[in-house]
C-alpha cells in the first residue's frame, strides 16, 4: 500500500512538473493592438465576433465595396491583429473587404486555456460565419491569409469549410509535434522523452496532434493554396512547407520558397506582393 501511495505521489508530481514546464515554454504576452488601420487613413469598424466555446474575438472590419470578396487575416503566436497591418495596407487599395482579428487568448479577445493550431482554425471559422451572417454580400468569395500558426489554422479551416476559396499561408505550421520537438531538443530533452511528454499532453488535455495537424488535413480542402515559406526560417523550418505542399491536392497548391528570408519577414521580399496579388486575382478576384 505504501509503495503504491508513493508511486501515485511520484506520478502526480511528474505530471505537475510536465504541466509547469510546458506552460513556461509556451507562455507569452499578447497586449492590445497599439495602432489601428485608422491610424493609416484606412476606415475600419471595431467588431466583436462570437467564437467557439462561448468565446469572443475582437476584430476590425475594413470595408471596400459591399459585394467585393473578403479576405480574413490571421496573425501568429503571441501577436495580435496589428501584426497584419502590412497586409491591410497592401490589400485594402486592391478593393478587398478585410477582416482582421485577435485570436482567442491574444490581444483583446477572450481567454483560451490552451491555444492550438485547431483553436486558431475555430477562430477562422468563427470569422467566416460572422461575415456570412453580418456582411452576406461580402461572403460570396472568401479567402484567408494566415501567418505561422495562423497559417496552419487557415489550412485546417479550409479543410472544414468549403466556402473558403483560397488560402495564403506564410510560414505555416504543418504539425504541432514537428514544431514542439525542436524546442525540447534545444533544452536537452531526449526525443523519446519528448514524445512521451506529447502523449501525456494528448491524454491530459484531450488533444490528438495527428488529427489537428494541417499537413494531415490539407488534402480534404477544396481551396487553392499559396504556401510561402522563408528559406532561412528557423522557427518553423522549411520542411513544414515542403511536406504540406507534397500532401496538398494535385493542382491546388503552389509553394514559393522565399530566398534569404526567415519566419517573419517574407512580406519584405520584392516579389512577395506581386505573387500574392497574382494568386488572389486568379482565385478570389476583387472584380467580377
Amino acid at each position: 500500500m505504501i509503495f503504491w501511495s508513493i508511486a501515485l505521489l511520484f506520478l502526480a508530481a511528474l505530471f505537475l512538473g510536465v504541466d509547469i514546464i510546458v506552460r513556461r515554454m509556451y507562455t507569452y504576452e499578447s497586449p492590445s493592438p497599439s495602432r489601428t488601420p485608422a491610424d493609416y487613413g484606412i476606415p475600419c469598424e471595431k467588431v466583436a465576433i462570437p467564437a467557439a466555446k462561448g468565446g469572443r474575438l475582437a476584430g476590425w472590419w475594413i470595408p471596400a465595396k459591399e459585394d467585393a470578396p473578403t479576405l480574413i487575416l490571421v496573425h501568429g503566436w503571441s501577436r495580435n491583429a496589428q501584426r497584419m497591418m502590412p497586409y491591410i495596407r497592401a490589400l485594402h487599395p486592391q478593393g478587398y473587404n478585410l477582416l482582421a482579428f485577435d485570436a482567442r487568448n491574444h490581444g483583446d479577445s477572450s481567454p483560451h486555456p490552451r491555444p492550438t493550431v485547431y483553436s486558431f482554425a475555430e477562430d477562422v471559422l468563427a470569422a467566416v460565419h460572422f461575415v456570412q451572417q453580418e456582411k452576406p454580400q461580402a461572403a460570396a468569395r472568401l479567402g484567408v491569409i494566415g501567418l505561422s500558426i495562423g497559417g496552419g489554422g487557415a489550412i485546417n479551416a479550409a479543410a472544414l469549410d468549403e466556402n473558403i476559396a483560397c488560402v495564403v499561408a506564410v510560414g505555416a505550421v504543418a504539425h504541432p509535434v514537428w514544431t514542439m520537438l525542436p524546442e525540447f531538443r534545444k533544452r536537452g530533452v531526449p526525443e523519446g522523452v519528448a514524445r512521451a511528454i506529447f502523449k501525456f499532453l494528448e491524454w491530459r488535455y484531450g488533444l490528438n496532434f495527428e488529427r489537428i495537424a494541417p499537413v494531415n488535413n490539407i488534402a480534404a480542402a477544396r481551396a487553392h493554396f499559396l504556401l510561402i515559406h522563408g528559406e532561412n526560417d528557423e522557427t518553423i523550418p522549411l520542411e513544414h512547407g515542403k511536406r504540406m505542399y507534397a500532401t496538398a491536392p494535385a493542382g491546388q497548391a503552389q509553394l514559393w520558397v522565399v530566398p534569404g528570408k526567415g519566419h517573419s519577414n517574407c512580406h519584405t521580399h520584392p516579389d512577395f506582393w506581386p505573387r500574392v496579388t497574382a494568386f488572389l486575382q486568379e482565385h478570389c478576384p476583387p472584380e467580377n
